[in-house]
């Protein structure tokens, strides 16, 4: 048995498929006609290359200058993640833990939640472990409220967290994904919460929950929930991996254990959730799920399920409008790579990256593996464009873990970053290139879908080795520059402030359903600025156990003025907007428009 960390170099069966990818280019009338898959999957990988050759270029805006400035010991937050480690190798261990933006209070600040473990019948601590909740005080510093609110959580071992109003009383609540069970958390608008758990009945008992998404997939106002279950693992099943020499003993696998699958709790409007999993068709399947995104990834307004499965096939479920979901995963090509194999899948994010209005998938991976970029071709299929997108081998030795788009610069094109780090901690002794601790990674849009790594232009605090696990995107200076927070095993957590990326514009939407859900999620915004014509949707999940400010950041560069906004939402009500203003957050009400809402500006920085 070897430990988890993928052993692979670039493989023949890879070096193939380049192969074939080049015949394809050269004998296109030949790829057109052939019934090989394999040859017909390369020629769509090159037709979108030239797509996007002959697509407008980028408006060549002056670059600025960002850096990542880690200022969580000034903000106040001690938060120590327990990577509960022992000599017994627990698979459990060495997952890490999510961090999740909620806005608990709605004084338009976004606050700040880290997931935390659990004892193990192998690690007793001395004292008992629990989430923080941290609430930001709107001057650079934050208050830790976890008793005040009643969020802490002891005795169960978290694993992540998805955030939204599940009852459309204007207050967002949390559910904590983990081992053995989670938790609903109501935010009782008084900057307290209370345990509902099993009166919504949404307690994933006995499974072990991961990521956890909240959309509305029958369209009805109400806010759903889909859980991503891992690995049917035990401390009782618990094997020996890696060699039985001093020190190297090693966590597992995946491949050594069984999936659970996933769970779709549909919205009852009372406060209480029905078990759809096996109607609806998306928990038939066995999964070992780390991500999920919920969005429309085929235009037709109906929000879609994207999960990141570990070792497994990816999950595509598209809905069908009635109900229930098919599962395209396999005939989509988002099922597995280019070469066709199923890799460590863990992050998974999706965007428009080059402008056509689809949305864009992103995978992570562990090293030797590939992060996947799969680009949406607008038919019910995807093509692995991870080479012609420049991402390529670019990380190869890197094991990525959470990823996000973020428009780090605000250029107007969404950029790639990832937190990584080595599932396995004595790795180096397995693969002498390989380090348990590893920097983040920033993948820079240039233009239409292609990327160059930009990580090292971010500071040293971007850069400094971390075991990265969950990864959350927020503006929590209202400042228009998107900054991060990373929940890192055994360690404090990092809090990045994005220094620099106001020197472009940018526009940021709170939206406020009517008919729709109260958070607008499953919303569609088309931005048009200058030439500029920018698609976002309102998702759910994204990255890895982590939950992200909900508020839609557009970045518009040097433009100064927004032609239109258009939001449409999941009640099929479209809201045009004219004279947006630009550098600000406004609040957009379905049916109304744009409505008075405090945005307070972080001061001190």
């Amino acid at each position: 048995m070897t430990p988890w960390s993928s052993p692979w170099p670039l493989s023949l069966l890879r070096l193939q498929a380049l192969v074939v990818r080049n015949y394809c280019r050269l004998f296109r009338q030949f790829c057109h006609g052939s019934s090989i898959l394999l040859i017909a999957f390369s020629c769509n990988y090159s037709q979108h290359f030239l797509n996007a050759a002959q697509q407008p270029s980028k408006a060549k805006d002056t670059p600025i200058s960002v850096r990542f400035t880690d200022i969580r010991k000034s903000a106040g937050i001690t938060f120590v993640q327990d990577s509960t480690e022992t000599d017994e190798k627990y698979y459990l261990e060495t997952m890490g833990t999510g961090v999740g933006w909620i806005d608990y209070d709605q004084d338009g600040l976004m606050d700040l939640y880290f997931v935390q473990s659990g004892a193990t019948p192998a690690y007793k601590p001395s004292k008992p472990l629990h989430s923080a909740l941290y609430r930001n005080n709107g001057d650079g510093t934050f208050t830790d409220v976890t008793e005040k609110a009643h969020v802490g959580g002891e005795g169960h071992y978290g694993q992540g967290v998805a955030v939204a109003d599940y009852d459309n009383d204007g207050f967002p609540d949390m559910y904590v994904t983990g081992y053995g069970r989670a938790i609903l958390y109501h935010n009782n608008g008084d900057g307290t919460f209370t345990d509902v758990t099993a009166k919504a009945g949404v307690a994933d008992e006995g499974a072990w929950s991961t990521s956890a998404g909240w959309f509305d997939f029958d369209k009805d106002g109400w806010l759903d929930l889909v859980v991503t279950n891992y690995l049917d693992w035990l401390p009782e099943n618990n094997l020996w991996c890696g060699e039985r020499a001093p020190g190297y003993r090693s966590y597992c696998n995946p491949n050594n254990y069984r999936g659970q699958k996933t769970k779709l709790y549909r919205n009852n409007h009372d406060g209480t959730f029905t078990d759809v999993s096996e109607k609806s068709g998306v928990g038939i399947p066995e999964s070992k799920g780390m991500g999920v995104v919920l969005a429309d990834f085929n235009n037709d307004g109906w929000p879609d399920i994207a999960i990141a499965n570990d070792t497994w096939p990816n999950f595509l479920f598209q809905n069908n409008r009635d109900g229930t979901f098919t599962d395209i995963s396999l005939i989509s090509g988002l099922a597995a790579s280019e070469d066709g194999r199923y890799e460590a899948g863990m992050g998974i994010d999706a965007a428009d990256v080059d402008g056509d209005g689809l949305l864009d998938v992103y995978i992570t991976h562990l090293d030797f593996e590939l992060n996947r970029l799969y680009h949406n071709n607008g038919d019910g299929t995807f093509t692995d464009v991870t080479y012609s997108s420049g991402i390529g081998n670019k990380a190869i030795t890197l094991s990525g873990v959470a990823a996000k788009f973020i428009d780090y610069d605000n250029d107007g094109w969404p950029d790639i970053v990832q937190a990584n780090g080595a599932m396995v901690d004595n790795v180096h002794l397995y693969h002498s290139e390989v380090s348990y601790k590893e920097p983040l990674l920033m993948f820079h849009n240039l233009g239409n879908g292609h990327f160059e790594k930009s990580s090292d232009s971010l500071g040293p605090d971007f850069v400094r080795p971390v075991a990265g696990r969950g990864l959350a995107t927020a503006d929590f200076f209202n400042d228009g520059a998107v900054g991060l927070a990373v929940n890192c095993r055994g360690d404090s957590p990092e809090l990045l402030r994005n220094d620099g990326g106001t020197a472009n514009h940018w526009l940021e939407v709170l939206l406020i359903g009517t008919k729709s859900n109260r958070d607008g999620i499953g919303s569609s915004l088309k931005l048009t600025a200058g030439g500029l014509v920018h698609v976002e949707q309102s998702k759910g999940g994204t990255s890895y156990m982590s939950a992200s400010d909900p508020r839609i950041h557009f970045g518009l560069g040097k433009r100064t003025k927004i032609d239109s906004l258009v939001v449409n939402w999941p009640s099929g009500q479209v809201d045009k907007l004219i004279n947006v203003p630009v550098d600000q957050i406004i609040a957009v009400k379905e049916g109304i428009g744009i409505v008075p809402h405090s945005f307070p500006k972080v001061q001190q920085r």
